[in-house]
C-alpha cells in the first residue's frame, strides 16, 4: 500500500508488564475543623501522586477532596516505595486506603456511643458518611462536631500494607495492552515515520481517568524513542557512553510525535493485585509500541528488522 508516494505499513503487538505490589504506609489524620491530613513518605515525579492519594484519601474517609491534604516526600513520614517499577499508585494508594478506611470506622463507632451525637444509637453499619458528614436515621453528626465533642484534638489512624508471601506463585498478575500502529516508509531514502498510534490498556482501576490518559501517551511516545530515536552509543575503549547529550542522543520532538490515542478499561478493578484494586502504569504505555511500529514497518517493506533504533539503513538494507 502507498500513499502520496510513501510505503503505507501497519502493525501490532501486545504489551504486559509485571503489576508489582510494594509494602507501604499511611498516615490519615482528622483535624479539629473537620479536614484531614494524610500523609505517606511517597514520591512525585510529576506522575500526579499528589492528586490522586488526594481522591483516595477523600473517598475512604467520607470527605470531598477540597478537605482532604496529602502530603508526601519526607522521610519523617510513614515508609512507602520509590517511584519505578509502575508501584506507587499500587502500593501509596492501598496504603491510604487502609488509613483512610481505619479513620471512617473509628469515627463511626466514637458517633454512634457519643451521649452528645445526634445519631448516638444507630447501628454502624447504618451510617452514612459523606462531605465530612455522618448520616443515619434522618440526622447528621459533622466531623469537626464529633472531635470537638472528644476533647478538640486530632484524631488519627495509619494504614499498612503488604503483599501476601504467596502472591506471585498464586497468579500471574500483569497489566495488559495492544498496541496498533501506522507508518510511512520512504521508498527511496528509508525514512520512517509513525502516522498514528493507537493503545488499548487493562492497568486495573483508573484512580483519575485524566492522568492516566496522559501517562499512557508519555509512555507510546517514548515507544516511537524507543523505535526509532534512542541509541546510546558506547567508547569501546572506555566503556563510557558517547551520546550524553540531547545534541547527540535523539528523542522524540512534537514533529515525531502523531496522532496518539490511548484507551483503557476504566471498570476493571483487580482485588488480587491489591487492595486499592490498581495496577501500575507508568511503564505499560510503552511496552510494545516499539514492537507494533517494526511490525508496521514489516507491513510496508517487507523487511523484519529487530535491532532498535529502525534507522535508515536497516530499512534500506
Amino acid at each position: 500500500m502507498t500513499r502520496a508516494g510513501m510505503l503505507l505499513g501497519m502493525g501490532m503487538a501486545t504489551s504486559s508488564y509485571p503489576a508489582n505490589f510494594n509494602p507501604a504506609k499511611a498516615l490519615a489524620r482528622l483535624m479539629p475543623d473537620g479536614t484531614a491530613l494524610v500523609l505517606s513518605g511517597a514520591v512525585d515525579l510529576g506522575t500526579g501522586t499528589y492528586t490522586v492519594m488526594t481522591q483516595v484519601a477523600a473517598d475512604a474517609i467520607g470527605l470531598d477532596p477540597s478537605q482532604v491534604r496529602f502530603d508526601l516526600g519526607d522521610t519523617d513520614m510513614p515508609e512507602a516505595p520509590r517511584s519505578g517499577g509502575s508501584v506507587t499508585a499500587t502500593s501509596v494508594a492501598s496504603a491510604v486506603l487502609a488509613a483512610g478506611s481505619a479513620l471512617q470506622k473509628r469515627l463511626v463507632g466514637m458517633s454512634v456511643e457519643d451521649p452528645g451525637s445526634p445519631i448516638r444509637g444507630a447501628r454502624p453499619e447504618d451510617v452514612r458518611v459523606e462531605g465530612g458528614k455522618l448520616i443515619a436515621n434522618g440526622k447528621t453528626d459533622s466531623f469537626a462536631d464529633l472531635v470537638k465533642r472528644a476533647g478538640g484534638r486530632p484524631i488519627e489512624e495509619r494504614g499498612e500494607v503488604k503483599p501476601p508471601p504467596d502472591r506471585n506463585k498464586k497468579w500471574s498478575l500483569h497489566s495488559y495492552g495492544a498496541q496498533f500502529a501506522e507508518v510511512l516508509v520512504d521508498p527511496e531514502l528509508g525514512t520512517v515515520r509513525v502516522t498514528r498510534l493507537v493503545g488499548a490498556f487493562a492497568a486495573g482501576r483508573i484512580l483519575n481517568a485524566r492522568l492516566a490518559r496522559s501517562q499512557f501517551m508519555g509512555g507510546m511516545v517514548w515507544g516511537i524513542g524507543m523505535a526509532l530515536h534512542e541509541h546510546s552509543v558506547y567508547d569501546e575503549k572506555l566503556g563510557r557512553i558517547v551520546t550524553r547529550d540531547l545534541a547527540d542522543y535523539h528523542v522524540p520532538v512534537n514533529a515525531d510525535v502523531p496522532a496518539v490515542e490511548p484507551l483503557f478499561l476504566e471498570l476493571e478493578e483487580d482485588r488480587e493485585v491489591s487492595p486499592a484494586g490498581a495496577k501500575g502504569i507508568g511503564e505499560i504505555g510503552i511496552t510494545g509500541t516499539a514492537a507494533a511500529i517494526a511490525s508496521a514497518v514489516f507491513n510496508a517493506t517487507g523487511r523484519r528488522i529487530r535491532k532498535l533504533p529502525i534507522t535508515p539503513d536497516k530499512v534500506m538494507l
